[in-house]
């Protein structure tokens, strides 16, 4: 089996490191009001800036906290499983510092494979994609692939029976052995 495993709001929080950097130039936004993917509208912040400033953060990546504890616990036991993958869109420029922070995570992965845009990860060849994105997971489905939805604010909205959703990585290793 392979598995894709992606990085942002599934490993790392960076969304939280972006949020203090953000809370400090702008009016407050806490991670709950990102409900939408595209939530720097609602906030009218310019989507380069937002992105900019998210590809910052992993300049300190010592600082971007993980989704959870026991993110290499977890990782060993879905490599249990057959080939993950780390499968990441993202500015080419972060690719070290990610690297950085997943080794000092020992997150457990055979590959890394970046990606320019987010939806490009479902003309990939994995039998699993464990993912956050909302406009990756109906990508997957359109193109008949397994998605595990990391519940994320910025994805609830998202409620076809076909996506399975997963609160933790721990039920990713859990449903996979069924």
């Amino acid at each position: 089996m392979k598995i894709a495993l992606d990085v942002d709001g599934v490993l790392a929080d960076v969304i939280k490191s972006w949020l203090i950097y953000s809370n400090k130039i702008r009016d407050s936004i806490s991670k709950d009001e990102i409900t939408n993917w595209d939530f720097w509208k609602k906030f009218k912040i310019n989507r380069y800036d937002f992105y900019e400033e998210l590809s910052a953060c992993w300049k300190n990546w010592n600082a971007i906290p993980p989704t959870e504890e026991n993110l290499s616990v977890i990782t060993k036991n879905l490599s249990n499983f057959g080939q993950v993958d780390i499968v990441t869109a993202r500015e080419l420029s972060t690719d070290s510092f990610v690297k950085d922070w997943l080794k000092h995570h020992d997150i457990t992965y055979h590959n890394y494979v970046s990606v320019i845009d987010g939806p490009m990860k479902a003309d990939l060849d994995y039998d699993v994609f464990i993912d956050d994105s909302p406009l990756n997971a109906i990508k997957f489905l359109e193109r008949k692939k397994n998605v595990l939805l990391y519940s994320q604010p910025w994805n609830h909205h998202i409620s076809d029976p076909k996506v399975q959703r997963i609160f933790t990585l721990s039920e990713a290793v859990e449903k996979l052995k069924l």
